[in-house]
This record gives C-alpha cells, structure tokens and sequence, in this order.
C-alpha cells in the first residue's frame, strides 16, 4: 500500500462480488460476513465461520450502506439484523488481526522497532515493509524510505497500537522481514487500511531515535 491511501491493486486471490458495489474482486479487498444463529449478521474477518460467506468492500461506507439499505437481508434471502455500529466493529476486529499478527512476527523475530534497527533493516534490504506510525512526526518519518515494492508501506496503525504490538508504551517505526507472519501483517493491513486514512493525523510524542 502506498503512503497516500489503500493500495486497490490487491494480491490476486479467489474473487468474490460486493454486496454493495455489485464488483468482484480478490477476496484480500473485502470483509466477509456470515449469519449467525439469531438471524444477525456478524464480520467474519478471519474467513473461517461456518455459512455462506457474504461480501462487503473493506471500507466503512460501503458497510454502513449494506446494513441501512437492507442489503445484507437481499444477498441472506432471508430477513437478518444488521447490528447497529457494525462498520465501526469491523475496523476494531481488523484492529486486532493486525496487532496480533504483528505480535506474533516480533516474537518470530520477522519485526522489529526502533529507528536504528529498523533503518539497518532496510539499508541491508532485509525488510519486505516499513510501518510508521499514522501519529508519528512527519519530520522523523520522512528520514526512512519503505522498500520499492508493492505494499511497502504500512501507515494505518497509531503509535499506541504499534506499542501494543511491540510490547512498549508505544513505537513510531518498525520492519517487517520476509516470513509468512510477515506477509500475514501485510494482508491484514491492507484491509485495515480502507477504514483508516494513512497520512495526517496528530503528531505522537516528538520522535525518538528509539521509538
């Protein structure tokens, strides 16, 4: 993804069709929905639910007009309830997809943070993406350039949740190395993204050479 927005050029993947937009497209750029026992809709952002999957663009607007139109009850054939503040759930899941992943590559030592390790990571071409934080001073983020490739650049996490992932109070850079849990990190950022703007914002505490 690009510093500027979401990257529309998805990896290529099975392809499904938004409820919404009526557009098929890989499945790595839509949330996927299923009904549950009590007739509700419920985000299924792992893929893995039991049901016939239903498909929403990953963005929150795309979702809110699913649940307010009745879409979701045409897509079922059958009435189902839309709960309300669902956009806002799905980005709190993807929220959580993402850390978690992040997590669990920081232990497999495929991500790091800190402006020296991060910067070694790239200058020795190691890392397969750079992640800033959204929060983090434009000043400091601009000394570090994301490698050249497609997706290269993470942008979507505050620094507070970049902290969380990390273990620390919070972080403003960090690396992603070659590995399945560093590609995992890339895909659940991708979707993230479309509910996230990935520039601006306030700055986070003045950046540090540690952070």
């Amino acid at each position: 993804m690009t510093r500027g927005g979401r990257d529309k050029d998805l990896d290529d993947g099975p392809e499904r069709r938004c409820i919404v937009s009526g557009d098929s497209q890989p499945k790595a750029g839509l949330i996927r929905f299923v009904v549950g026992p009590d007739a509700v809709v419920v985000p299924d952002v792992m893929g893995r639910l039991p049901g016939r999957g239903i498909y929403v663009s990953s963005d929150p607007a795309m979702i809110a007009k699913a649940a307010q139109k009745g879409l979701f009850t045409r897509a079922a054939r059958t009435p189902v309830k839309a709960p309300d503040g669902l956009a806002e759930l799905v980005e709190v899941l993807l929220m959580r997809r993402v850390l978690e992943s992040l997590s669990l590559a920081r232990k497999a030592g495929q991500a790091v943070t800190g402006y020296e390790k991060v910067k070694e990571w790239l200058v020795k071409g190691q890392a397969i993406a750079l992640i800033q934080a959204s929060d983090g001073s434009e000043r400091g983020k601009s000394k570090l350039r994301p490698p050249d490739r497609k997706n290269g650049f993470i942008g979507c996490l505050t620094s507070q949740e970049m902290g969380l992932a990390f273990g620390r109070e919070h972080a403003i850079h960090g690396a992603l190395a070659a590995g399945g849990l560093g590609k995992r990190v890339v895909d659940e950022a991708v979707r993230l993204a479309g509910f996230r703007e990935q520039a601006g914002g306030t700055p986070a505490d003045e950046d540090r050479q540690d952070a």
